[in-house]
């Protein structure tokens, strides 16, 4: 088929790449323009810029699509079959998604009508939901609200991160495309039950309350790491970075939450404990429970937590 793909990070490159793998001519590519990065701040081209070059395909990517005419007409003009859409990051007015003759079809990480927006594998998992998967719509004006095409879900375990999930529906996500243009489905009306919404993470959403039970917190370090990261304070304000912790939740304690109750960076909770494995400090690199340890030992009794600053 003539296909117009539109992805931005790294989760839409299995997918453009499938694509264009399986012989279908992709016309052009639309992604998020290239981003200041890194401690240079030099402009950075987005996964799928770099992927859409490697593969020698037109890369277009406009600032705004808002009110924006030229672009609507140029983006007709491709006379596409289809578009296909995977965390693109703009919003289609109703001229491009009327444009391709089968529509634009989304590839959105999460199981229709549960998880629309914006973090629907970090929500998932913060919400300690046993399933999550793809759905390939037909896309409408709404968010996230038009008719299904094809639906699959991948189990998410006590062990699942959002790294994890991530690069599973990454791979599933390119997999269903390629059988959608297929075969294409009867669209199928989501149900109007079970309709969640996951909203744009900030980094204060990775701020630690120790008064939230051990299985929460562990869920919400699976569920933002890396981004936008979980962290707490030290007494002194600085900031701990958790990359990683078990949690404990049958630990029996009366200690205050956040306080640290031995030498193996077990922390209370406000029920049960966790004990933290990977851990980070300001300027330096994630490192293990042991070497952050050897460094800075934290006495039983720390309490953790107790000062309000924002992560560095």
């Amino acid at each position: 088929m003539r296909l117009v793909f539109m992805g931005t990070p790294d989760f839409s490159v299995p997918a453009l790449r499938a694509l264009h793998a399986a012989g279908h001519e992709i016309v052009a590519v639309y992604c998020q323009p290239p981003r200041p990065a890194g401690r240079g701040k030099k402009l950075q081209a987005s996964p799928v810029q770099q992927a859409a070059e490697e593969l020698g395909l037109l890369v277009r990517h406009p600032l705004s699509l808002r009110k924006n005419e030229p672009e609507w007409a140029d983006f007709a003009a491709l006379q596409a079959d289809a578009a296909i859409v995977a965390a693109y990051g703009l919003i289609l007015p109703q001229p491009m998604l009327d444009a391709p003759r089968l529509g634009c079809l989304n590839i959105h990480a999460s199981l229709l009508p549960r998880w629309r927006g914006a973090s629907p594998i970090q929500s998932a998992i913060l919400a300690g939901d046993t399933q999550s998967g793809v759905t390939i719509m037909q896309m409408e004006a709404g968010l996230d609200t038009g008719p299904m095409l094809l639906r699959e879900a991948v189990p998410i375990t006590a062990s699942t991160t959002a790294t994890s999930l991530h690069d599973a529906l990454s791979a599933l996500g390119a997999d269903m495309a390629l059988r959608v243009l297929a075969d294409m489905p009867t669209p199928t009306p989501q149900p109007e039950e079970g309709v969640t919404y996951a909203p744009r993470l900030t980094r204060e959403d990775g701020r630690i309350d120790w008064a939230k039970t051990a299985t929460e917190i562990d869920r919400q370090i699976r569920a933002l790491t890396p981004w936008p990261g979980t962290f707490t304070t030290l007494p002194d304000g600085t900031v701990l970075k958790i990359g990683a912790a078990t949690p404990l939740p049958d630990t029996q304690h009366t200690a205050q939450p956040g306080t640290v109750l031995d030498d193996a960076l077990t922390i209370a909770c406000g029920s049960g404990a966790v004990r933290l494995s990977r851990l980070q400090k300001p300027g330096r690199g994630m490192m293990d429970a042991d070497a952050f340890l050897r460094g800075q030992p934290l006495a039983a009794g720390t309490l953790l937590g107790a000062k309000q600053q924002n992560p560095a």
